[in-house]
């Protein structure tokens, strides 16, 4: 397979910074200020969800074309793009445009966050990471992003507080969205300083690996990978892992509703977690390097199960703090796990590098299809008028997810280990 130069470390420095700050504006801010971004946008989670749908809806078409683009142009210059647009999203942001323009922005969000930067970057951590170390890359790549959102998330709850200059349950809607304001524009900021870094500094990923004498938009490549089983699988794994992934945006709202937190409480629960991510993303990558990829996946799909199960038992509440504490954390694990390793799965599926973009398109068309249902799915559960039902019910949705998820990764390993796929036609 072909293979690149070493790649230095700093790239996938560059990487990770880059890998996260993108999502930092549509995602990162909702999930550990979720009440307040709730109540200052005047929206409900259901609301919020939909914003998520039409995220995923104009995701949808930026993979399947995204995809392409990635396999002819140099990283650096998609990258790049995207983190300026998103950024400059992020200032119409600040104004709180009311809910039907939200929609409108998540969106372009959509279009900004994937079309140019989602297969790039992905292609990008593959080649640093060579034919032997796909585990430890992904998981620098995961564990690092979770890095930098905890970053994010404590510089956030750290603007957000200084612009609250009484106890929060004596502030107004006002000074709320006026803390809140302060904190989208310091994020926004710094993703568009991120840009820069990434247009002058990922020079080294260069273009071996790059189809620049083939055509865009190949259907036949298309046609020959959908023939792949490992591909189609990977398609329902990455479905199932990704639904758990937004899972995690519940974990802030349980610690509001069942567990009787306060907002800037909740919000630390939610930034606490990120900091779990770089330790999981490392010890899983290099153990996944050491026996397969999708050995761990079904590890992370089986912890995520059986977490899922305790909470929707009503066993958690705000008197077993401990047990909180030990459930969210095995959750997290197992949620993280399987999020780090599913693109790590490439190399077992024997994938040539110079099609990782068109692939990476084509499984996140159904892979990420959560970011059109998982929003409003979510959002009408825990919208329950008994909150703690619905935060109950939206974990037992998770549980069923997390079985399928065990199921397929069991199926992928057990063909991957046995089978190579053909690939001649390509």
């Amino acid at each position: 397979m072909e293979r690149t130069k070493k790649q230095p470390i700093y790239v996938i420095l560059l990487l990770i910074l880059a890998a996260e700050a993108v999502f930092i504006l549509p995602f990162v801010l909702q999930r550990i200020f979720r009440p307040t971004f709730l109540e200052t946008f005047a929206i409900n989670n259901e609301n919020l969800g939909y914003c998520f749908s039409v995220y995923g809806i104009i995701a949808l078409l930026s993979y399947l074309f995204g995809g392409p683009l990635a396999d002819r142009f140099h990283p650096k210059n998609l990258m790049s793009i995207a983190l300026v647009l998103t950024a400059l999203g992020g200032l119409y942001f600040a104004t709180f445009p009311e809910y039907k323009y939200l929609k409108w922005l998540y969106g372009y969000w959509g279009f900004t966050t994937i079309f140019l930067f989602w297969a790039a970057m992905i292609k990008a951590t593959r080649v640093w990471g060579g034919k032997t170390k796909q585990g430890i890359a992904f998981g620098f790549l995961d564990g690092g992003r979770g890095l930098v959102a905890a970053a994010f998330g404590s510089v956030g709850v750290l603007i957000f507080s200084w612009f609250i200059d009484v106890d929060i349950t004596e502030t107004t809607l006002e000074d709320r969205q006026y803390a809140f304001k302060q904190v989208i524009l310091t994020c926004s900021a710094i993703v568009g300083f991120i840009a820069i870094l990434v247009y002058f500094f990922l020079n080294p990923l260069q273009n071996e690996s790059l189809n620049t004498n083939q055509h865009y938009f190949d259907l036949r490549k298309f046609k020959v990978l959908l023939k792949i089983p490992s591909i189609r699988l990977l398609m329902l794994i990455i479905l199932c892992a990704y639904t758990g992934y937004k899972a995690s945006d519940l974990f802030t709202l349980y610690a509001k509703d069942v567990m009787n937190y306060n907002a800037i409480e909740s919000a630390g629960v939610g930034t606490s977690l990120l900091y779990i991510r770089p330790i999981i993303g490392v010890v899983i990558g290099f153990l996944a390097d050491k026996t397969k990829a999708s050995l761990w996946l079904i590890i992370g799909f089986l912890l995520t199960t059986l977490t899922s199960i305790v909470f929707t038992t009503g066993l958690i509440d705000d008197s077993t703090t401990i047990l909180f504490v030990i459930n969210i954390l095995l959750m997290a694990i197992g949620v993280y796990s399987c999020r780090v390793l599913y693109f790590a799965t490439l190399e077992e599926a024997r994938i040539p590098l110079a099609l990782t973009g068109t692939a990476v398109g084509l499984v996140s068309i159904v892979g990420y299809t959560p970011d059109i249902f998982s929003g409003p799915m979510y959002g009408i559960l825990v919208d329950n008028t008994d909150k703690i039902a619905g935060l109950k019910n939206a974990f037992l949705v998770l549980a069923v997810f997390s079985v399928i998820g065990l199921l397929a990764s069991l199926w992928f390993y057990m063909i991957t280990k046995t089978k190579s796929n053909s690939l001649d036609d390509l």
